[in-house]
């Protein structure tokens, strides 16, 4: 009488469930190290308390997104949160109602209102004036950052001080799209 295991094997003999159960659990295991390596080394999402900027914002507002990628192309980094409204932030922070715009940022001690340009915000993040509260620019001025479109304007960016008088801050040219 012969033993099966001496049996050679067929040919067209189909692989056993307990091998293709070990090659589909293997497969898994690579595609889940695989995908768990490109989000481990994928940066984590900036917090606002991470950040240079943290820009209060609605989720619909383009102008303000493209602030942000005004932001970030100067290197600042930014955390952005939408909100539904931004008067509460901007109360909160001290900006005077007359200097509101579509989207405001905290910036170290100061708010930032509108679309500032970006190496004002790194200048006050360096020099830290101790006298001011926040800069803006008032309103949506066409050139300014975010704002680039045709005919643009000159604009004004003023800062408000501690005892909340405003004054020029800096005067820009506005810039065309793209």
């Amino acid at each position: 009488m012969s033993n099966q295991k001496d049996r050679p094997a067929k040919p067209n003999s189909k692989p056993s469930k307990s091998r293709v159960t070990w090659f589909s659990a293997a497969a898994v295991a690579v595609v889940a190290a695989i995908v768990g390596g490109i989000i481990w080394l994928a940066p984590p999402p900036l917090t606002p308390d991470d950040a240079d900027v943290v820009v209060y914002k609605t989720a619909t507002c383009g102008c303000c997104e493209e602030w942000v990628d005004h932001l970030r192309e100067q290197d600042l980094h930014v955390s952005v949160v939408n909100v539904r409204e931004t008067r509460s932030v901007q109360q909160r922070l001290g900006v005077p109602a007359t200097l509101g715009s579509c989207h405001t940022a905290k910036v170290g001690d100061y708010f930032v209102e509108g679309h500032v340009p970006a190496d004002l915000v790194q200048q006050l993040l360096v020099e830290q004036p101790e006298n001011l509260r926040g800069i803006a620019v008032p309103g949506m001025p066409i050139g300014s950052p975010g704002m680039e479109g045709p005919n643009p304007v000159t604009y004004d960016v003023v800062s408000v001080d501690l005892e909340g008088d405003v004054a020029v801050y800096a005067t820009r040219q506005g810039q065309t799209a793209d």
